[in-house]
């Protein structure tokens, strides 16, 4: 085992990257997972995607409703996902969320999520 790849940063000093006007977010990753906290104005969308990632949802402070499910299915499943609460979404499963109030969220990814760390992310972009 080498100790030469473990990394220590202090959160605040982690740049806070704008999303959109009304999301920002701080990522920390490593090989094999991401560790990212997001600030979300309430009313912001996150608009309908999916990626292979598996994905686990903390919420700080704050609520997201989530839709999960394929978009315009009669399965799809409504969430409300407040402080305190943790929500798992599974690899390749489309999903949706808004922030019924001024939230910050913990996202954890496994694995990294490459279109976030490379900006190609463009899917905000749809205010669906």
């Amino acid at each position: 085992m080498s100790t030469a790849e473990v990394r220590h940063e202090k959160w605040d000093e982690i740049p806070r990257e704008t999303v959109t006007d009304d999301i920002a977010r701080r990522l920390f990753t490593g090989d094999r997972m991401m560790l990212a906290q997001v600030y979300l104005d309430q009313g912001a969308v996150v608009p309908w995607h999916s990626h292979e990632n598996e994905q686990l949802t903390w919420i700080l402070s704050g609520s997201l409703r989530f839709m999960v499910g394929e978009e315009g299915s009669d399965d799809v499943l409504d969430v409300v996902v407040s402080a305190g609460e943790v929500l798992f979404i599974p690899s390749n499963v489309p999903h949706r969320a808004e922030a019924l109030e001024d939230t910050v969220d913990v996202d954890i990814f496994s694995p990294p999520r490459q279109d976030w760390l490379q900006g190609t992310d463009t899917y905000f972009q749809d205010r669906r």
